[in-house]
């Protein structure tokens, strides 16, 4: 447990995040909702980029959490297994708030598309959904690789790379972010628009004001 989600918005906004992604991994699953109330709080303590993901299958939640305060909805199995959702979410509110979200695993040399939280493969290779998804309206993939979530040994180079080079919108790695190398790594080795992180901005292990210094100094084009 990380703590009061409102605070920690609070405070990554205090410390310069550009965007703040707020999933609830699990809520497809078990069929619960994501917490539109909760989200109304943090979206009335921030003033920068909110998505909020988890449990969204209809346009219907899709508009419940936008009315909220997400700028942008994060889809993920459900955009997988009712491709049409992305189309009709970017229809009413615009593919700028439209995020598919893709966990990928490396299978025999194959990275696959999984859904389910992860836990179900399908047959579908990662950068020809991110592809479609592109066609369907998605404004933006979020890209995480199941083999270097959690591990915290760096982002997964290459299928960052090969997504990124498929689509036309812009791409945000996820899983494995551990040292501020790491950053620099996927953004010099790879066309990604982003990253993200999770647990070492929650228990500071990296401030992201040193993160974007950091990178800076090393000819990273961040916003300071």
């Amino acid at each position: 447990d990380a703590g009061d989600p409102v605070e920690l918005a609070k405070k990554y906004v205090e410390q310069r995040a550009d965007e703040l992604v707020f999933l609830d991994i699990t809520a497809t699953l078990e069929k619960r909702k994501t917490f539109a109330e909760l989200v109304n709080r943090i979206a009335a303590e921030i003033n920068i980029p909110f998505t909020v993901g988890g449990g969204i299958n209809t346009i219907e939640d899709a508009a419940l959490l936008i009315t909220a305060g997400a700028d942008k909805v994060s889809i993920n199995t459900s955009a997988f297994r009712n491709p049409a959702l992305i189309s009709q979410v970017a229809k009413r509110f615009g593919s700028q708030c439209v995020v598919v979200a893709i966990d990928t695993h490396l299978t025999d040399n194959e990275w696959i598309v999984h859904v389910d939280a992860g836990r179900t493969p399908t047959r579908v290779k990662a950068a020809e959904w991110a592809m479609n998804a592109e066609k369907l309206g998605a404004g933006e993939i979020l890209l995480t690789s199941m083999n270097a979530d959690g591990t915290k040994s760096g982002f997964s180079v290459g299928i960052t790379a090969e997504v990124s080079k498929s689509v036309n919108i812009p791409v945000i790695a996820s899983g494995g972010a551990g040292t501020m190398e790491h950053f620099r790594e996927i953004f010099s080795k790879t066309t990604c628009s982003a990253a993200l992180a999770a647990s070492i901005f929650h228990y500071g292990e990296i401030s992201i004001p040193e993160l974007k210094k950091y990178l800076a100094g090393r000819g990273i084009n961040v916003r300071l």
